[in-house]
C-alpha cells in the first residue's frame, strides 16, 4: 500500500502540473475534451491520492511530519474549489482549474518533502 502511494505521488505531481500547462495554454485557444479529461484525471489522483493515504492511517502507518496531512488536505481543497467559486464564464473557470491544479502540484511536493 505505501509502494502504491509513492507511485501515485509522482503520477499526481506530474499529471497535476501538465493538466495546469495545458488549461493555461488552452485559454488562448480553444479548450478541448483533452484538456478537460487531463484537468479530471489530476483531480481523480489527488482523490485517489488522499483515499490511500486513509488506508495507511487506518493500518496505523504515520507520516514523521504532521504537516503531510496538511498539505494533502490542502492539496484536496484547492482541487476541488473551482466547483464551488469558478465563476461561470468559460475562460475565466478554465483559469481557476489552472490555477487550483498549479497549487495542488506545488502541495503534492511538499506532502512528498514531508512524508
Amino acid at each position: 500500500m505505501l509502494t502504491a502511494h509513492h507511485v501515485n505521488a509522482f503520477l499526481l505531481i506530474g499529471v497535476c502540473v501538465a493538466a495546469s500547462a495545458a488549461a493555461f495554454w488552452a485559454r488562448r485557444s480553444h479548450a478541448g475534451s483533452a484538456v478537460a479529461q487531463l484537468l479530471a484525471l489530476a483531480q481523480t489522483l489527488l482523490v485517489g491520492q488522499v483515499a490511500l493515504g486513509l488506508l495507511l492511517l487506518s493500518d496505523h502507518h504515520r507520516a514523521k511530519d504532521h504537516l503531510h496531512y496538511a498539505y494533502g488536505t490542502f492539496a484536496l481543497l484547492a482541487v476541488l474549489s473551482p466547483w464551488l467559486y469558478a465563476p461561470t464564464e468559460p475562460r475565466a473557470r478554465l483559469l481557476w482549474f489552472a490555477v487550483a491544479t498549479l497549487i495542488a502540484a506545488a502541495l503534492g511536493v511538499r506532502a512528498f518533502m514531508t512524508a
